[in-house]
C-alpha cells in the first residue's frame, strides 16, 4: 500500500495529536515556517490563499521549525500568537518540529522522499519550503522557499478542479 500524507499524525501547537486523515479530500499545502525569517511575510500570502480557496477544498498546514538560523525560538503558544497577531493566520499551525536530520518528523521524511528538491536533494534547505499534495494525500510538487504563495495559485486551482 502506498503511504500518503493522510497516514500521518502530528502534534498540534497545544500538544495534542491530530491525524492528517481528517484532511482527506482536501488539497494540502504543507509549509515549514519561522517567525523571524526574511520569508516570514509569506504568512500573509499563505493566509490570502487560504481565505480565497479554503471553501473550495484547500488546507494549508504550517509547521514551525527552528532548524534554520534558529529563526523560530519561541514556544508553540508564542509562535501561534505571533502568526495570528501579525498575519491573521487562521489555517492550522502545528507544534514545532524538525524537518532534517535524525529527529526529522516522519511526515517530513515522507515529504522529502516523495518530492526531492533540486538535483534530487532530500534535505530541506530553509524555512518556507512548500509541499503541494492532492486530495488523495499524494505529494505532487515541492517548492523552494523563495517561491511566493501567489506563484502557487495556478497549480492549486488546477488541483482543486481535478
Amino acid at each position: 500500500m502506498t503511504t500518503s500524507v493522510h497516514d500521518f499524525s502530528c502534534s498540534t501547537a497545544s500538544g495534542s495529536e491530530r491525524s492528517l486523515a481528517e484532511f482527506s479530500g482536501k488539497v494540502l499545502l504543507i509549509v515549514n515556517t519561522a517567525s523571524k525569517c526574511g520569508f516570514t511575510p509569506q504568512f500573509e500570502g499563505l493566509e490570502e490563499l487560504y481565505e480565497k480557496y479554503k471553501d473550495q477544498g484547500l488546507e494549508i498546514l504550517g509547521f514551525p521549525c527552528n532548524q534554520f538560523g534558529k529563526q523560530d525560538p519561541g514556544s508553540n503558544d508564542e509562535i501561534t500568537e505571533f502568526c495570528q497577531l501579525n498575519y491573521g493566520v487562521s489555517f492550522p499551525m502545528f507544534g514545532k518540529i524538525e524537518v532534517n536530520g535524525g529527529a526529522a518528523d516522519p511526515l517530513y521524511q515522507h515529504l522529502k522522499k516523495e518530492a526531492p528538491g533540486a538535483l534530487g536533494t532530500k534535505g530541506i534547505k530553509w524555512n518556507f519550503t512548500k509541499f503541494l499534495c492532492d486530495s488523495s494525500g499524494n505529494v505532487v510538487k515541492r517548492f523552494a522557499p523563495a517561491t511566493t504563495p501567489a506563484q502557487l495559485e495556478d497549480e492549486i486551482k488546477e488541483l482543486l478542479a481535478s
